[in-house]
């Protein structure tokens, strides 16, 4: 009875199940309802929709950043250096969507955007908790930016504790020193919060592993997957600033910042000094 009834069912051949009357299906095991319903557009316009859509998915794609450092710097930790190459390979990936997506933005053009932004009030990229939990994690500490989530207590502790951790830099210079490598103690134990400054003894260090990569196979691997990862959020910067010019030209930011003028003056700035300061001793 159960074949001939399988064997009638037009679907059964191609494999397709159709009773879901009980079943978890697609979109409720991704929430599509929720995400698919969360894009709450305030004016009219058309191009608000995109506006929307690429900073969600922008902060999406931050949040699996941040699962993947967060294990990064555990495994880091645990002198498991192997398991982090997956993850932070995972990271520039990630970062490659974000850099392609300013070219979607960037399609919306200065009068459109005009339609809309009022509407906007005092909300800003400036103020995504994601982008400066990234920017902890990758050693760039600035403890004024956490005056900002003052008014939301969670994000604020949970930015403190970030601020107050080592880096993924920080674990990283730890484990040259864990391996004999000689590394000042004073890079080794620090203020945690303050912006992580390049050091002669850190630089050396990465010199004998990049003068010995047969021996120091996985410090190597490390420091290449960081100089990737460095890379791509310089090129995300780089594309976020360019696009804000396309768009707003040097007018102030909606939340006040100074819009094309800080994004110039953060290009400047390394995460992983010694790393690229290296390659001309090499």
């Amino acid at each position: 009875m159960n074949e001939e009834k399988e064997t009638n069912d037009p679907n059964w051949e191609s494999g397709i199940h159709t009773d879901f009357s009980k079943d978890m299906t697609y979109g409720d095991y991704l929430q599509l309802d929720k995400i698919l319903d969360s894009q709450r557009l305030l004016s009219g316009h058309h191009d608000e929709m995109l506006f929307i859509i690429i900073h969600q998915a922008t902060e999406l794609w931050m949040k699996l950043i941040l699962h993947e450092i967060d294990a990064a710097v555990r495994s880091i930790r645990s002198q498991e250096l192997e398991p982090a190459f997956k993850m932070l390979a995972r990271v520039s990936r990630i970062q490659e969507q974000l850099i392609q997506s300013w070219g979607v933005l960037s399609t919306l053009t200065p009068s459109e955007y005009m339609e809309f932004r009022d509407r906007l009030g005092h909300s800003s990229g400036f103020q995504s908790y994601q982008n400066r939990l990234i920017e902890f994690h990758l050693g760039h500490k600035n403890p004024r930016v956490l005056e900002v989530f003052r008014h939301q207590p969670e994000l604020y502790r949970r930015l403190e504790t970030v601020l107050h951790s080592p880096s993924l830099y920080d674990v990283s210079i730890q484990a040259l020193a864990q391996r004999g490598l000689p590394v000042d103690e004073s890079r080794l134990q620090r203020d945690w919060s303050r912006d992580y400054e390049a050091h002669p003894s850190v630089e050396e260090a990465w010199l004998q592993v990049y003068r010995d990569v047969e021996t120091h196979w996985d410090l190597y691997e490390l420091a290449e997957k960081l100089v990737d990862i460095e890379d791509r959020q310089q090129q995300w910067r780089y594309n976020h600033m360019k696009t804000v010019e396309r768009i707003i030209g040097h007018k102030t930011g909606t939340g006040g910042s100074s819009g094309v003028g800080y994004l110039k003056r953060v290009l400047d700035h390394r995460f992983f000094p010694e790393l690229w300061s290296l390659r001309t001793r090499l």
